[in-house]
């Protein structure tokens, strides 16, 4: 029975998600409730019923879309092909980049119909000093979460996109699935057998320059090593992530301490990025039950010790949608694999061929939101999603 709803409709080949599919989620939306009310069980069955009228309420996206000089094509075309007018996006450049490059980037997104009509789109007009490995990356990300909590009403998920990342389905899919999600989920990708990590970016000290000088340079590295912290316990993964709207108020307001020390503690740590988050979310009751350890994000690693990620190209392809991932990294700049990405799997239309931005409210989900729903599904299995939380 074919369900409608003022803000959704579905293309035939992606109507609805399975059955099946909305039941285990479900019963993980269950567990994670931890003692579910009669209304939220009601709730859940309606969910699951294909013939029920009620779907659940689309969520917001507020991206944090960032590069550096000579990076200002690319966010165009990142910010074209991800962009919804139900989302938020806040586009950066870095000190690097020029005030030239910062002001063609703010022009194109003025020139943009849907974004001027939907006024969702915002250019930070002074780059942040970022130091590759530094500190200085975190506190960018930071202060991008501080922006969008401010400015952006109502988002539910923040996520931080490189220059070489790009998606792999349109964003009518991913606002599909999410809407069936609780919205504190976190997709962190985290553990804290660190292996290697311990002597190559926990126990050294570095200094980034980055936080007091206006210059890029490397970091600094102290003779000393210190030993590891006793209070908390360290988890380390990847830098891109689905960070909750709820986490991230207490990352920044930090009503607990706990953010503010770890954020001291991993000012002098390497790659920060890649674990103040995961040691904040596995170190607080409130959030270690919300971690998914999944980046969402398609990853070619390098041999061992898997320190870099590889180039991803055409003969990538395959791999890249048989993981259900909603986006890859990373992908070099104007590689004919996002020319492939375009065609076949965002459906990117024309000029002629665009929709109408006033039915922008409008979803329609394709086969994306199929191999994205079977990942999820796999993700928040009882078998995975309690056994891989903050281990």
């Amino acid at each position: 029975m074919k369900r409608s709803h003022p803000h959704r409709k579905c293309s035939l080949p992606a109507m609805f998600v399975s059955l099946s599919a909305l039941v285990l989620i479900s019963i993980s939306i269950l567990l994670f409730l931890y003692r579910p009310s009669s209304n939220s069980v009601s709730a859940v069955a309606a969910a699951a019923d294909p013939g029920s009228s009620s779907l659940p309420e689309l969520p917001r996206f507020s991206y944090f879309i960032s590069g550096t000089a000579g990076d200002s094509g690319r966010l165009r075309r990142l910010l074209r092909a991800l962009y919804h007018p139900r989302n938020y996006y806040l586009l950066h450049l870095d000190f690097a980049a020029s005030d030239a490059e910062r002001l063609d980037l703010a022009k194109f997104v003025k020139s943009e119909p849907a974004v001027s009509l939907f006024q969702n789109v915002m250019v930070m007009g002074k780059g942040n000093l970022v130091t590759s490995k530094g500190p200085t990356v975190m506190a960018s990300t930071l202060h991008a979460a501080a922006i969008l909590l401010r400015k952006a009403p109502n988002w539910d998920w923040f996520i931080n996109i490189g220059s070489s990342d790009y998606p792999l389905m349109p964003q009518d899919d991913i606002l599909h699935i999410f809407s069936y999600l609780p919205r504190d989920l976190n997709f962190i990708e985290h553990t804290s057998d660190i292996g290697w990590k311990e002597f190559q970016r926990a126990r050294p000290i570095i200094i980034d320059p980055g936080l007091y000088h206006s210059k890029r340079s490397g970091v600094f590295w102290a003779k000393e090593k210190r030993s590891l912290p006793a209070s908390f316990k360290l988890f380390m993964g990847s830098a891109l992530m689905i960070l909750s709207r709820s986490f991230l108020e207490f990352c920044i307001w930090g009503w607990d301490n706990l953010p503010r020390t770890l954020l001291m503690y991993y000012t002098n740590t390497l790659s920060s990025e890649e674990a103040y988050f995961h040691t904040v979310a596995c170190n607080h009751r409130d959030y270690q039950n919300t971690t998914v350890n999944h980046s969402m994000r398609y990853v070619r690693w390098d041999e061992p010790p898997r320190e870099e990620p590889a180039n991803l190209t055409a003969r990538d392809f395959d791999g890249m949608v048989g993981s259900g991932a909603p986006f890859g990294h990373s992908i070099p700049e104007n590689d004919p694999l996002l020319d492939l990405i375009d065609r076949k799997l965002l459906l990117l239309l024309t000029d002629k061929e665009k929709r109408n931005p006033g039915d922008g409210v409008v979803v329609r989900p394709h086969s994306g939101s199929k191999r994205l729903e079977k990942l999820v599904v796999t993700l928040l299995d009882s078998h995975n999603f309690r056994s891989r939380q903050c281990k």
